[in-house]
C-alpha cells in the first residue's frame, strides 16, 4: 500500500504536498489505497510495460508522497519479485525526474548569468551566492565570478536515473528497510543533527550519527543528488559526468557508476553491485526519460 499517513491538518497536508512534488502548481491529490490502484492509474497514463517496451519515455508526473510500512510487511509478500521491482521503479521513478527537473533549472539560471559575463545584478549576486552555499562552496574564497560559476557548473547538474534507482533499490531494499517507512530515507545518509533515526548497530568511532529522515520521498532523492553534487568523496563522480557534457557524450548512469566506489565500504564490489541491477533491470533507458506535462499527482491516504 503506497499511501501518506494522516496529517493531522489542512496546512500540515499543504505542506506535505509541497516536499511530495517540489512545488508543483496546483498538484491533484488522488486518494488509492493499495497497489492494484496504483497499476490501473499507471495505466490509465500508459505508464505500462508495454509503452516503454514500444520506446516511449514520457513519465508523469506521479509522486508518491510516503513509503510506509505496508509496502513492505504487507504488498510486497504479496506480489512476485518482478512486479515488486516494477512498482519500485516506477513509483521513484518520476521523483528522479522531478529532482533533475528543479536541478537543470538552477543551472540554467547559471548558465544565464555566465553569459552575462559574470556581472550578475544584485538580486543574482544573492542568489548565487544562496546556491553556492548550499552545495558547500565559499563564495568568498573566490577571486571573481566567473571562477565561482564554473565551479558551480560542476556540480550543479543532473544524476543519471538509472543510477539513481540502482542506488535506491540497494540502499534501501527495493523500499522495505525501516529507515524508508519510518523516515522516507532511500539512501541511508547519516547526519549528526537531531532529526534521524538511530542505526541499531552505530559503528565504532563515527560518533553518534542517525539516517536522515525526510518528509517525502522527494527530498530523500533531492539530499541524494545534493550529496553526490558537493561531497568531496565524490569529485570523480563530478569530473566525469563534466567530461561527458563537455564532449557531447551521454550522462549514463552505467558509466558514472564506475566513479562511487567511495560511497560505501565495499569499494568496487558496490559498485559492481549497482552495475549489475542497471544491466539485470535494463534501466538503461531510464536516462532517456522525461516528466510528461500533465497536472502533477499526490498519492494519498485515503484517510485524509
Amino acid at each position: 500500500m503506497l499511501i501518506l499517513q494522516s496529517c493531522s491538518n489542512s496546512t500540515e497536508l499543504d505542506e506535505h504536498i509541497i516536499a511530495a512534488t517540489g512545488g508543483e502548481t496546483n498538484p491533484k491529490v488522488v486518494t488509492l489505497s493499495n497497489y492494484k490502484q496504483v497499476l490501473k492509474l499507471f495505466h490509465d497514463f500508459n505508464y505500462t510495460t508495454e509503452t516503454w517496451q514500444a520506446g516511449i519515455r514520457e513519465v508523469p508526473r506521479i509522486y508518491l508522497s510516503e513509503i510506509t510500512s505496508q509496502w513492505g510487511e504487507v504488498t510486497t509478500k504479496e506480489i512476485n519479485v518482478s512486479l515488486k521491482k516494477k512498482l519500485f521503479f516506477r513509483v521513484i521513478g518520476p521523483l528522479t525526474l522531478r529532482s533533475n527537473e528543479l536541478i537543470l533549472q538552477d543551472r540554467s539560471h547559471i548558465e544565464a548569468i555566465k553569459q552575462n559575463k559574470g556581472t550578475p545584478k544584485t538580486k543574482e549576486q544573492a542568489w548565487l551566492a544562496e546556491l553556492a552555499n548550499n552545495y558547500g562552496l565559499k563564495p568568498a574564497e573566490y577571486k571573481d565570478n566567473i571562477k565561482l560559476i564554473e565551479e558551480l557548473l560542476l556540480r550543479v547538474d543532473i544524476v543519471p536515473p538509472s543510477l539513481v534507482l540502482a542506488q535506491a533499490a540497494e540502499e534501501s531494499g527495493w523500499g522495505t528497510s525501516r529507515f524508508a517507512f519510518k523516515g522516507n530515507a532511500l539512501f541511508g545518509q547519516w547526519t549528526w543533527g537531531k532529526k534521524g533515526i538511530r542505526p541499531s548497530n552505530q559503528r565504532d568511532g563515527k560518533g553518534d550519527y542517525k539516517i536522515a529522515v525526510f518528509d517525502a520521498p522527494l527530498q530523500s532523492v533531492q539530499a541524494h543528488a545534493k550529496n553526490l553534487n558537493s561531497h568531496h568523496a565524490y569529485n570523480d563522480f563530478r569530473t566525469e559526468r563534466a567530461r561527458l557534457r563537455r564532449t557531447g557524450t551521454r550522462i549514463s548512469g552505467d558509466v558514472l557508476a564506475g566513479t562511487l566506489s567511495s560511497y560505501s565500504e565495499r569499494g568496487e564490489d558496490y559498485v559492481k553491485s549497482l552495475r549489475s541491477i542497471m544491466s539485470y533491470n535494463k534501466l538503461d533507458p531510464v536516462d532517456d526519460a522525461y516528466l510528461g506535462k500533465n497536472q502533477a499527482i499526490v498519492l494519498v491516504d485515503p484517510d485524509i
